[in-house]
């Protein structure tokens, strides 16, 4: 019901408005005459009449309630779990910052060395922390769910 170009052809416009009722009196009978001439629009009208009727109608079945409580269960250690690991990833970042700040505490006192070396060497250490963690915590997660790891290579 497309014309070459792609666009809606008005006939099909014409039958969306009257399912939707939308159709002014005008258009009501230029639809009448466009039915009356063609046995196939008339079908078609007939065919998406029955399809909105049966879609109005439908009901979605309620799940049972054994299917609910798995579920919360499953959200709620799913949120546990992973404000877990958010907690573990912060603490580690932060405890590894705090020991590597301890390992260059000397060089940063120095007072000959520029500011911006200061601050880029604490952004090294922080970086590489955070890349240990995350590396570590994808090690953890990999190994736990990987298919293959009783596979002999």
């Amino acid at each position: 019901m497309t014309d070459d170009t792609g666009r809606i052809d008005r006939s099909a416009e014409l039958l969306m408005r009257e399912l939707d009722g939308e159709l002014e009196p005008a258009e009501r009978a230029e639809l009448e005459r466009l039915l009356s001439d063609n046995p196939e629009l008339r079908e078609e009208l007939e065919r998406l009449s029955r399809l909105k009727e049966v879609t109005a109608n439908m009901k979605l079945r309620n799940p049972p309630e054994e299917m609910w409580a798995g579920y919360w269960t499953s959200v709620y250690s799913r949120f546990e779990r992973g404000l877990a690991w958010i907690l573990v990833s912060i603490g580690a970042i932060v405890l590894g910052s705090w020991g590597a700040w301890y390992g260059v505490r000397d060089l940063m006192a120095d007072a000959d060395l520029p500011t911006f070396v200061k601050w880029s060497i604490l952004a090294v250490i922080v970086g590489l922390v955070m890349l240990l963690v995350s590396v570590l915590r994808h090690r953890i997660f990999v190994s736990q769910s990987d298919p293959y790891k009783e596979i002999e290579r």
